[in-house]
This record gives C-alpha cells, sequence and structure tokens, in this order.
C-alpha cells in the first residue's frame, strides 16, 4: 500500500493539537523610557500575588499567557519608578505598552548592568537582525522544543543545513570540509582520522547554550570556511541557583529485545574509555615477544599468546531492553554585597544506545553489461551490523564579574569521550567472482577536551576581549579485526586473511585571539572601527600498526582447519597457537604513519560606517599558515622527511545593509576565503574502510581551493521572536578539493582526494519561524527552512573525472516544525518533518585507456530522499517533567543508488542499481527530569 505523506502529516497534526489544553488569552506590549523612547531590556512585567511574570526582551517586548480574567499587574526596573495596574480586564488579547519615569533618588549610586542573552529564540533573532553579517542560528530554547539529544541533531534545524553520517555537517551543499568549527571562541581539532570534520555528534544537547552558523567571510572570522563558520557557545553564568537530574530511556523496534551479536569487552567499556583490554602492549613503535629462531627478517613471527593481545574472538548474544540516558546540572550564583559575581555551571551526562541494521545491501557496481543486459558487480554483499555506543560528557563553567561590571572573565572546561562497539558480518561475492564471508571486530573511542580562559572588558567608546584556549583530540582504534573468507581455493569457502590493527590519533591546538572595537561620532554618523589578531599552533601525530596471522604449508593445525565455517570457535583458540600452528607477522610499513605541525599567524582590520538607513562594513584578513608534512619514505624503516606547505593571502571582504524600516532589511555581501588540504589529505597513508570495501589514501600533490563569496538576502521581523528571510547565493571555486576514487587492476577501488578546475555552486535559502496567534491559534508557532541548491564541478581536459554537481549537494533542503508552548499549563509538544533531496555519495569515475577506446564509466553513488517526521511532548508538574519523543515515526529504509544512461538494442534506458540501502527502525524516547 502506498502511503499519502499529506493524509499522513494531517493526522499527526490532529493528533497533537488534540491533546493541547484550550487555549488562554494573552497580553502583550512594549516597555519604554518616557522621556527618550528607548526600550527597557530586562523590565519585569509581573501579575501581582502570584509567581508568574515574564522579562521584556532586548527591544522592550514582552508577552504574558494568561487564562481570561481581571489582573493587577506591576511593571518595575531598577532605576525607574514601579508601575502597579489595577483591574485590567483580560479577554482574548490585551496590548498594553508602559512608558517608566526614571527615579532620581532611586538611582543615587546604583550601577545598572545588563548581559546580552541567546540561549532563547528572541535573544537570538535580534542579535541576527542586528548582526553586520549574513547568520543564522538556533537556541537553547529551541532545543528544548525539538528535544534534540546532541549538536548534530540540533543544527539540521538551521536554513541550509543538512547532516552526513549522523555527525558531519554540510552547510548550502557543500562537503564538511568547506566548514570551520571554533567552541567558545576557540579552535576545536577534527577527531576523524580520515577526514577533515568536526564530529557534532560528541556534544550532548544538554551542554549548548546556542549555535550561530556565519554564512559570509568578515574581517574578524578565520577566512577557512565557505560553506559556514560555526560558533558553537556551551553555558556559562546561571540565572538562578538550581541542581537538576533527569533520566531517560529509548526503545528501537529494530533493535530492542532481539538478539544482539556482541565481542567480549572489558570492565569499563560501559564508561566509553575500554580500560587498555584491547590496547597493545608494546605500544605503537615498541618490540614484540617472538618465537625463538625467528626474531627477525621475513620469517620473524610473534608470539600470539605472549605479547597481551585478546585473543577471545567468540561472540555472544544478548537482548538489549533498551537505551539509557542520564543529564545532571548543578548551577550555581554568588552576589557579594560590593557588587561582585561569580556563577559556576557544572553538568555530566551519560547514555548507552544500541543499534541494530540487518540485511544491508552493501554493493558496488561497474559499467552495466549493454551486450548481454546485465548489471556488472564490483561487489555484491549484504551486511548485518551491531553497535553499541557510549557516550560522557563533562562541562565545568566559571565566570568571574568584578565590582567593575564593565570587565568579565570565563573559564570555560568541556569533556566528551564517545565509544562505539560494532560487530560486522558480510556475504555475497566480489568482482573475481569469490564468494566472499568477512567479519569486523570493531571498536573506537574519541576524546575531546576543550578549554578557554577569555576576558571581555567594556569602555565608554570602546570594547576589548581576549582569549586563550587549548584543545586536545584523541581516536584510538585499538585492536581491529579482520576475518575474510572466500570460496578461491579448491572452490570451497576457507580462510583468505585474518588480521589485526592497531591505530592511534592525537592531535593538540594551542590559540590566541585579541579583538579591539572604538565606536566614533561625527556628527550623525558613527562609525566603529575593527581590528585583531589570531595565532594558532596545532600538532597532529598519526600512529598505525597491522598484524597478519600466518602458518606454514607443514604445521600441526587440525586438518582442514582453514576450511572450517566457525573460524571464532575452532580455529582462534589457544590451543592452535604456536611456533608451528598459527603465528602472527607484522606488515610493516611506516608510510602509513605520519606527523604534522601547522603554524597560522592572522591578523585583520575593518571598519562599519552606518549613513541613515545604509551601512557598510569593509575590512580586510591576512593569514599566514605553514603546514608541515612528516612522513616515512621508505616502508620498512623510519625515514622521516619534512615537506611544508606555505600560504600567504590577503581576504578582503564587504557587508552592507539596507535597513527600510524596523522590521525589514536588505544584506549584500561578498568575500574571499580558501579551503587548505589537511594533514591526512596530504599523506599517502592507506587505510581500509570496512564499509566502503575499500582502501582510502592521500594525495601529496593537492593544492588549496580559492572561493568567491556573493550573498544577498532579504530579512523581514513581524514581531517580537517571528522573522522571514530570502536569501540567494553564489560561489565559485577554484581548485576545489574532491572526495573521488580510482580502480586499481580494474576490480578495486582506492578513495582518495583531487583538485578540479573549477566549480560553481548557487541557491536560494528561505526561513520562517511564526507565531499562529494572528488564526487565533495562541501559544502556536511555526517554523520552516527549506534550500534549492545547484552545483557543478568543472575537471581538467584529458582526466578521468566527469562533469557533475558537488559531492553531498543536495538539490533541495526541507526543515518544518509545529510548535506548542504553553507554560501555564506546562505543555510543550512539537511536530517536525525533515526531507533532503538526492546527493551524491560516491563520486563515479571512468577507468580504462581512453586512446584505446575502452574508457569505461562507473555512475555517480546517490543518497536518494527519505521523509523524517519526529514527535515531542513534555508536560510539567510543579518541579518535575516528563518528557516523551517518536523519532524517525515513518522509519522509511534508506536508499543509496547509482543511476547510469544506456543504449540496449537501439534503445535509450536509465538503468537503476541499489548499492546500500538498510531499515533504520522507529525509536520511542520517555525522559523524566526533576529541578531541586
Amino acid at each position: 500500500m502506498k502511503l499519502d505523506l499529506g493524509k499522513v502529516f494531517f493526522f499527526i497534526l490532529l493528533l497533537v493539537l488534540s491533546t493541547m489544553t484550550a487555549l488562554a488569552g494573552n497580553i502583550k506590549g512594549i516597555v519604554l523610557d518616557k522621556q527618550t523612547k528607548e526600550p527597557l531590556t530586562g523590565a519585569t512585567i509581573q501579575i501581582t500575588g502570584t509567581a508568574q511574570g515574564v522579562v521584556a526582551d532586548i527591544d522592550g517586548n514582552y508577552t504574558l499567557n494568561v487564562k481570561d480574567g481581571t489582573y493587577t499587574i506591576a511593571v518595575r526596573y531598577i532605576g525607574y519608578k514601579d508601575i502597579l495596574l489595577n483591574s485590567v480586564k483580560v479577554k482574548a488579547e490585551t496590548l498594553l505598552n508602559f512608558e517608566m519615569e526614571s527615579d532620581a533618588q532611586a538611582l543615587g549610586e546604583v550601577s545598572v548592568t545588563a548581559q546580552a542573552k541567546r540561549n532563547n529564540e528572541v535573544a537570538l533573532i535580534q542579535e541576527q537582525r542586528r548582526s553586520l553579517v549574513v547568520q543564522s542560528g538556533v537556541s537553547a530554547q529551541q532545543i528544548a522544543k525539538t528535544q534534540d539529544s546532541n549538536a548534530s541533531e540540533v543544527i539540521s534545524r538551521v536554513p541550509g543545513i543538512s547532516i552526513i553520517d549522523e555527525k558531519f555537517v554540510m552547510v548550502r551543499g557543500l562537503s564538511q570540509r568547506y566548514n570551520n568549527v571554533w567552541m567558545n571562541g576557540s579552535a576545536v581539532p577534527s577527531s576523524e582520522a580520515d577526514s577533515r570534520a568536526f564530529s557534532f555528534d560528541i556534544i550532548p544537547s544538554s551542554q549548548l547554550d546556542n549555535m550561530v552558523i556565519v554564512k559570509s567571510p568578515a574581517p574578524e572570522y578565520p577566512a577557512d570556511f565557505t560553506g559556514g563558520f560555526i560558533l558553537i557557545n556551551t553555558k556559562d553564568m546561571p540565572s538562578e541557583n538550581s541542581f537538576n537530574i533527569s533520566i531517560g530511556g529509548a526503545i528501537n523496534d529494530q533493535t530492542h529485545f532481539k538478539d544482539f551479536r556482541k565481542a567480549k569487552g572489558s570492565s569499563m567499556d560501559w564508561l566509553g574509555f575500554g580500560n587498555g583490554f584491547r590496547s597493545l602492549d608494546a605500544g605503537m613503535k615498541g618490540t614484540l615477544n617472538m618465537y625463538p629462531g625467528y626474531e627477525t627478517g621475513n620469517t620473524a613471527r610473534i608470539d600470539v599468546l605472549n605479547n597481551g593481545f585478546n585473543n577471545d574472538w567468540t561472540l555472544k548474544t544478548i537482548k538489549p531492553v533498551g537505551d539509557l540516558k542520564l543529564n545532571m546540572a548543578y548551577n550555581r550564583k554568588w552576589e557579594t554585597e560590593s557588587g561582585r559575581a561569580i556563577g559556576m555551571l557544572a553538568a555530566v551526562n551519560y547514555s548507552n544506545s544500541y543499534k541494530t541494521y540487518l540485511d544491508m545491501e552493501n554493493s558496488l557496481y561497474g559499467p552495466y553489461d549493454t551486450n548481454n543486459d546485465k548489471y556488472v558487480y564490483l561487489r555484491k554483499a549484504t551486511d548485518n551490523q551491531y553497535s553499541n555506543d557510549i557516550r560522557l560528557g563533562a562541562l565545568l563553567n566559571l565566570t568571574f564579574q568584578p565590582r567593575n561590571s564593565n570587565h568579565r572573565y570565563e573559564f570555560k572546561n568541556i569533556f566528551n569521550q564517545i565509544s562505539k562497539d560494532r560487530y560486522s558480518e558480510r556475504t555475497g561475492f566480489n568482482a573475481q567472482p569469490d564468494n566472499i564471508n568477512n567479519m569486523e571486530y570493531y571498536y573506537s573511542s574519541r576524546t575531546t577536551y576543550n578549554t578557554q580562559f577569555t576576558g571581555r572588558h567594556s569602555f565608554d567608546d570602546s570594547r576589548f576581549d581576549w582569549s586563550v584556549g587549548y584543545a586536545y583530540a584523541n581516536r584510538n582504534l585499538p585492536d581491529r579485526r579482520l576475518i575474510e573468507r572466500t570460496d578461491r581455493t579448491n572452490e570451497t569457502m576457507g580462510i583468505y586473511r585474518i588480521s589485526r590493527e592497531f591505530t592511534k590519533l592525537d592531535e593538540h591546538i594551542g590559540s590566541a585571539n585579541i579583538n579591539y572595537r572604538q565606536d566614533f561620532q561625527f556628527g550623525d554618523i558613527a562609525p566603529t572601527l575593527k581590528a585583531g589578531a589570531y595565532g594558532e599552533y596545532r600538532t597532529r601525530t598519526y600512529n598505525t600498526r597491522q598484524f597478519q596471522y600466518g602458518w606454514q604449508p607443514n604445521n600441526s593445525l587440525p586438518k582442514g582447519f582453514q576450511f572450517d565455517n566457525d573460524v571464532a570457535n575452532n580455529v582462534l583458540i589457544d590451543s592452535n597457537y604456536g611456533i608451528d600452528k598459527l603465528y602472527m607477522q607484522e606488515e610493516v610499513n611506516y608510510m602509513n604513519n605520519y606527523e604534522g605541525k601547522n603554524t597560522q599567524l592572522s591578523g585583520y582590520i575593518g571598519i562599519n560606517v552606518p549613513i541613515g538607513p545604509f551601512s557598510l562594513y569593509a575590512g580586510a584578513r591576512y593569514e599566514y599558515a605553514r603546514q608541515e608534512l612528516i612522513m616515512n619514505t621508505r616502508s620498512y624503516e623510519e625515514s622521516l622527511q619534512s615537506t611544508f606547505y606555505d600560504y600567504k593571502d590577503l581576504f578582503p571582504s564587504v557587508n552592507a545593509t539596507y535597513k527600510l524600516n524596523e522590521k525589514h532589511q536588505f544584506r549584500l555581501a561578498y568575500g574571499k576565503s580558501v579551503n587548505r588540504p589537511e594533514f591526512r589529505e596530504l599523506s599517502t597513508s592507506v587505510y581500509y574502510d570496512f564499509d566502503l570495501g575499500s582502501s582510502v589514501m592521500g594525495n601529496s600533490s593537492l593544492q588549496a581551493a580559492y572561493i568567491q563569496n556573493v550573498d544577498l538576502r532579504y530579512e523581514w521581523y513581524p514581531s517580537n521572536g517571528e522573522q522571514v528571510s530570502i536569501a540567494l547565493f553564489y560561489k565559485h571555486f577554484e581548485n576545489p578539493i574532491e572526495w573521488t576514487y580510482t580502480m586499481s587492476g580494474g576490480t578495486d577501488p582506492i578513495y582518495s582526494y583531487v583538485n578540479a578546475k573549477g566549480a560553481n555552486n548557487y541557491g536560494i535559502e528561505v526561513d520562517i519561524r511564526k507565531n499562529l496567534d494572528f488564526i487565533g491559534m495562541r501559544n502556536f508557532s511555526f517554523s520552516f527552512n527549506g534550500a534549492w541548491i545547484k552545483s557543478k564541478v568543472q575537471f581538467k581536459e584529458g582526466g578521468n573525472n566527469i562533469d557533475r554537481p558537488m559531492q553531498g549537494q543536495s538539490p533541495y533542503l526541507i526543515n518544518t516544525g509545529l510548535f506548542y508552548n504553553n507554560p501555564d499549563k506546562g505543555w510543550n509538544a512539537a511536530v517536525l518533518y525533515n526531507r533532503i533531496g538526492k546527493r551524491i555519495i560516491g563520486v563515479g569515475n571512468r577507468y580504462g585507456s581512453s586512446s584505446e577506446g575502452d574508457a569505461r564509466n562507473i555512475p555517480n553513488s546517490y543518497e536518494m530522499p527519505r521523509n523524517s517526521i519526529d514527535l515531542s511532548a513534555s508536560k510539567k508538574f510543579g518541579k518535575l517533567e516528563i518528557k516523551a519523543t517518536v523519532r524517525d515515526l515513518l522509519a522509511e529504509r534508506y536508499y543509496f543508488k547509482q543511476f547510469e544512461d544506456v543504449t540496449v538494442n537501439g534503445q535509450a534506458r536509465t538503468i537503476e542499481e541499489v548499492t546500500r540501502s538498510y531499515k533504520p527502525g522507529r525509536s520511542y524516547n520517555l525522559a523524566i527530569a526533576y529541578s531541586f
């Protein structure tokens, strides 16, 4: 039966609406200074005799939701006379504006301090409106509405954003390599060994205050971003003292209460650390114990039993009963009589989740056989995959504000640990063709730690801020084990290869940033000068060791052991290890190791000149960067050699804004940006990716890509907390870096990185956030953001590549949601919908000799569109809150396909080939939170 998505969405909408409480009235208006007519940000509007009240936003606007009735309203603001309004009758919507008079006696020696907050939608939208650049964002308030669990899910709600592999962010159809990420004002390292990307899934949503995505270049931002410069801000000074704890669980209908296969782990796996259980005793460079007489040379044999290896290959079957999520947060603020304030936020979060993918299609196709009208498989396989993910996070932020409120100091720390324990099995055949039966034992742990010490200083007409930061990232892949079986020998399924690999990545970043702003006044013109400098030093060390099992033709092993169908239980056991039985040999290849050092120094200057409704912000940034890649020139011994890559560039930018009035404005922006190769992309290190079924390596000849960026945007702010924006963008790339593959021996693909000749990327974005009061749906709001994007990559003549869209670029993106929020009743609910267009995941290629006329095209592989609907609802009972969520309600199957246009028997046809597909399942989540 075909599913009518329109009817499904309408049914869900009616279901959510039917659970909501009756609509209530509200009081709304603005609070102004009676003399200057300036908005009084932070004024309190309260129903006397109750705890019900609100605070005026940055523009003095407020909305107070109440039931129909008669009330007494009190308006207060430090340094102003209180306003007390009796017998206010409220029915439906009541408009009340207040003008407050200054209280000269109350002022005395009182100093009033206001700090801009960006953890709610109103404040974030106001900041977006007043920003000098094109930007979008998401606040903690919106995160609470969607109940997203990590930063990856949160940022997917932003216009023009899509997610790959549930953790990598793509902005405006550009791959993750074209983004740059800072946390709390400092650079963060990549925790991925094989890509330049920040894993957003590593940050729990509970640690976020807001995320801002800058989309147009500006002098104060690094030039190394083209899609988006993503600013992650964690929570800082608390507004009140509290202790919150929440516990939740989740059930996936494809995973829980069903058989789940799992390898032996350590007693500390539940914390995500592994406890050294899988580590290599000799380390990444130490000497292992050998069997006597076989210590050196090609005949060296490693003692399997006396080197600390985990030799238990058996699997156990469990039935997970559910996922677990825990969060605790402690907020405390100390204020002294002298006016000093100290704030502390401490948080700990933990999750333990399971995921099963059964009967996953995992295939790779060659060019279609038009002569015989049939598919040509390079690989045809089915995978079963079982993953157990652990996340442990901690946050500690300290804020100090001295008596002089013009100064503020912050010390922010965030730690996250993620581990993935996964077992995969694959059956099928390859291009030989051989039948295959492969198993992968995979455990990875990722650690990130970021710390920043910052200061902010305000004076009469100038501002000054600085930061010093350190970041550390580690990705440990201890003891990845592979069993590969084929029927190549005697057409009987037997052992082809047994191997294990240890990989370790460490990256450190030290950074310092300083920014200065000076305001001037020349008659009616008030220009602003900005200047600053940034320095960064980064090091990366990547080491790997690989081992293969072997045996002599004349051995003491059981007869026919290599053809045993149960290798884990019958072959890889202690009694089968020995000098004349199973032993290990190291596959020494020092060229797979590398070190990297990067030094970057930059400075900028910019000036903003407002003239009436028009403002022009122009400036330039100079960046010097030196990358040093240290690799071995010989595979059999350490033979280190440094290669240097130097970049010296000036990056101009212009951001212009024209305000039609306080609600409508246009923006026009231009800027030059750069995308430099990363260490991994330049190194020739080779890594076998089990999911791809292929090897991945770098390209030492990569060049930096340079991009010209143009943005045009119209913004409309209808009322408090609402916005409508339409943006056009265009980007031209010189030497864009693309991810593609070539064929080795005509059958085995090798993935790598290449420079194309050029590329163009352009599109339109729409972002709508609107309250639905105007149609009688009080307490309801609606959001929609969508993007239509096109791109084309051009390659040099004579190459093997084919002109195509940019890798990962979706032709369209849709995110929309209907929200209900009734603080009086304690209800919060949402219906969320997401869809992305068909995008290239695996880049096609041409292989063979064009001169001989036998060049053949391998089609691109696409991720196909799918519909995703999430439901969430929460209810507060005093200090207790209950939250429920349904993730991926439709649970549509993921499909990845290749399309090839061919002519068969004189007729043109489009061949559709499924390369990968799997069913994710539907998840049901329930959480209980309590505030002390």
